[in-house]
């Protein structure tokens, strides 16, 4: 039976940008676990998803819901061990939770100031007006305050992305020779960027880019 993963989309369906829905899509890729993509507009999310929890990343596998997207993970290598592991072990696991906390803590509000207002014109219009307001209170300033002088700021993301262009300038992926979840977490970010972004968002001769395109072209039509 295919898992089902209900996944974030704007209002053309086909348009799907949730930095941690791509890192779950991709782990199942890497487990070699068949399943259904559903698109999941914002304002859906609490129609498919019981519980406390209300976002995406959720998957249903059987009878069994799982949230968030580090803990989708662990429970697909848990749950299917037969398959190419995302950790490698426990030592991975604990790696994997410091890229993801430097991920979420470094990149992702970059990110978001770069393209906010993007995200909140991509969204069908009860989206949009959900968007808004969630992230204006959060936030404290309009999206088009967040997201003015952007272009100021894109090197500041390209400058962030150090650690990692260091890394996959010396070998080919976080995880050495393959990709591991940690290469996961990060792509899913930039795929983020990169899904909605109208500018260039690496330079042509930049290692992350290149290490982009790998996973990229190993994962087409996920």
């Amino acid at each position: 039976m295919s898992i089902t993963v209900y996944d974030l989309c704007g209002a053309d369906e086909g348009l799907r940008f949730s930095p941690t829905c791509w890192r779950t899509k991709l782990a199942l890729s890497h487990k070699k676990l068949a399943f259904d993509a559903v698109a999941t507009p914002f304002t859906k999310i609490k129609e498919v998803v019981s519980g406390e929890a209300k976002t995406v990343p959720t998957i249903v596998d059987g009878g069994e819901q799982i949230n968030d997207s580090f803990k989708i993970a662990l429970y697909l290598d848990e749950k299917y061990p037969d398959a190419p592991s995302l950790f490698g072990g426990e030592q991975g696991v604990a790696a994997a939770q410091f890229v993801q906390n430097w991920t979420n803590s470094q990149l992702g509000p970059l990110i978001a100031s770069l393209v906010i207002k993007d995200i909140h014109d991509v969204l069908a219009e009860p989206d949009q007006k959900y968007f808004r307001e969630s992230r204006e209170k959060m936030i404290g300033k309009t999206l088009e305050e967040v997201q003015a002088g952007r272009e100021d700021r894109v090197e500041n993301f390209r400058t962030a992305l150090a650690p990692l262009r260091m890394t996959v300038g010396a070998q080919n992926f976080i995880g050495g020779d393959s990709p591991v979840y940690a290469d996961y977490i990060v792509f899913g970010t930039v795929k983020w960027l990169m899904q909605i972004a109208q500018f260039e968002v690496l330079a042509g001769d930049d290692p992350v880019k290149a290490w982009f395109e790998r996973i990229d072209a190993m994962y087409s039509g996920v």
